[in-house]
């Protein structure tokens, strides 16, 4: 049997893990119409842990993946990671799930100009153009000053902006965790987060709202249906496996190499918008997507470039992989 090169291995996990990835947007954004935000993210926190140290933790450190050398920057990552996921998929609520998507990959831009900003990096005339006009397929997109434009939209700009940040803090602190510890403690941050919402506002006393999104953060904890639990089941055990295939590609091939494969998930959430939930993209909104695509993977291309003359330092972490709660 012939041996996966790298580069090989790294396309097949990553193209895996945005599969699990786009199934457990569709999941969320079916269980957004029952359940709070908290009880979804909380089930789905428990579930991954549990994938973690059943099977992840024995095929990697044991349990040594709860020692950490950082345990504060865990703690500041991991209420990133959080805080993103929720208003992403607060956004996921209201919105069409390509569009969702298709915003917050804006995200790869926002790194960029935060990379200027933070880390004092170099950024040609070229990255600039292409920022801008990523900016400007988000702006088709939402549409705003027209009847067209929806508050929710910008959840998924914001989550964006939330991983871009992160993305400063990991790129400061550097690689000093395995993905295994850093996977380990973002649902441990989930978890906790999750149970102090719960405890504020579990009891639904503000629920009575007509907004979807909020709706969906301030409805009453119920317990789940059984013919929910195989759904709840796919979104744990998704999160788990996919962050941790996203974690392995970024290890063993090169994130130049691996991150166009994330793209997937746009054309992905189109079919799944269309199949699951009778989302029908406008003509606009596939333009706003195109600019988005473009403009991402020649940011993803030039960064690469520009790495190999020491403009930059390597981008080792990816939108999706952070988006999901699974940093390597």
């Amino acid at each position: 049997m012939t041996k996966l090169s790298p580069t090989q291995v790294g396309a097949l996990c990553a193209s895996i893990a945005v599969v699990f990835f786009s199934i457990n947007d569709v999941a969320i954004k079916f269980l957004s119409g029952g359940y709070p935000l908290h009880q979804v993210v909380l089930i789905r926190s428990f579930i991954g842990l549990i994938i973690i140290l059943a099977i992840i933790a024995p095929l990697t450190n044991g349990w040594a993946i709860a020692r950490a050398t950082r345990l504060k920057m865990h703690v500041v990552r991991g209420l990133c990671v959080v805080f993103a996921n929720m208003t992403f998929f607060l956004g996921l609520a209201a919105m069409p799930l390509a569009e969702a998507v298709a915003i917050f990959f804006i995200s790869p831009l926002v790194i960029t100009v935060f990379s200027v900003l933070f880390l004092k990096e170099t950024v040609g005339p070229r990255r600039w153009a292409a920022i801008a006009v990523g900016f400007i397929g988000v702006l088709i997109m939402m549409q705003p000053g027209t009847s067209s434009f929806q508050l929710a939209s910008l959840l998924p700009l914001a989550a964006a902006f939330f991983y871009a940040g992160l993305h400063v803090i990991t790129r400061r602190i550097g690689v000093t965790e395995s993905a295994a510890t850093k996977a380990f403690y973002i649902q441990i941050m989930f978890i906790l987060v999750s149970v102090v919402i719960g405890l504020m506002i579990g009891n639904g006393r503000f629920g009575d709202q007509t907004d979807p999104s909020l709706v969906f953060l301030l409805r009453a904890w119920t317990w789940p249906l059984p013919a929910d639990y195989p759904i709840f089941a796919v979104v744990g055990i998704g999160v788990a496996i996919g962050g941790y295939l996203i974690s392995q590609a970024y290890r063993v091939a090169e994130a130049s190499f691996v991150a166009p494969f994330e793209y997937l998930a746009l054309p992905m959430s189109v079919i799944f918008g269309m199949i699951v939930f009778a989302e029908f993209p406008g003509m606009l909104d596939y333009v706003g997507m195109a600019f988005i695509l473009g403009a991402g993977l020649f940011t993803v291309w030039r960064a690469a470039q520009t790495k190999t003359v020491g403009l930059q330092r390597p981008i080792r972490r990816s939108a999706v992989e952070q988006k999901h709660g699974a940093l390597a």
